[in-house]
């Protein structure tokens, strides 16, 4: 399996949407009764705690990359890293969210609601920014060297210097194990 690393513009595409979409939420709905501006404080500790369990476990990765770990499940070097690439769009598109609802948060800083809606948002954007971050490290970290399969870039070589798969090569080789020679006294069994 070869996982290509996330391009820089989706998370610039995610952080357009997220305010776009902040910005949107803010517009609609300050005129109304309800209103959902805002994050409760258990949202920024959420992601906060799950950055930190993203990194944890992309250190470990990490460490198993360069040697240090002598064993760990692909499986979950594999997971690890879709948890690293998810939170760095994730938390791309958030800083968005609460980045717009900050915005149209601060002309009206004279309001207590808003006043706190914006230290809310404020905080959620950091911690978001910073599960951005996370991400992206994370997705480097968990960046698995080639094994000495077909898909190396040196067999790939190798195989192309001799002119021959490694299927066929092996196949042969097999082959060539099970039928006996001419040479040592059996006949022929085609």
């Amino acid at each position: 399996m070869k996982a290509r690393r996330t391009p820089w513009w989706y998370y610039a595409i995610a952080v357009i949407l997220g305010g776009f979409a902040g910005v949107m939420l803010v517009k609609l709905t300050e005129h109304s009764e309800y209103t959902f501006t805002g994050a409760p404080w258990i949202v920024p500790v959420l992601l906060g705690l799950l950055g930190v369990l993203v990194l944890i476990l992309s250190w470990q990765v990490h460490k198993y990359v360069k040697g240090d770990l002598k064993d760990l499940s692909m499986e979950r070097a594999v997971n690890t890293l879709v948890l690293a690439k998810s939170l760095g769009v994730a938390g791309a598109a958030l800083v968005g969210w609460y980045g717009g609802q900050l915005i149209m948060c601060l002309p009206h800083l004279d309001a207590e609601y808003y006043a706190t809606a914006a230290l809310e948002c404020g905080v959620a954007a950091v911690v978001c920014l910073a599960d951005m971050i996370i991400g992206i490290v994370g997705e480097y970290w968990c960046q698995l060297p080639p094994r000495e399969g077909p898909e190396h870039p040196q067999v790939k070589e190798a195989e192309r210097l001799r002119g021959a798969a490694p299927a066929t090569n092996a196949a042969n080789q097999v082959t060539a194990k099970r039928r006996p020679g001419r040479g040592a006294g059996h006949g022929d069994s085609r």
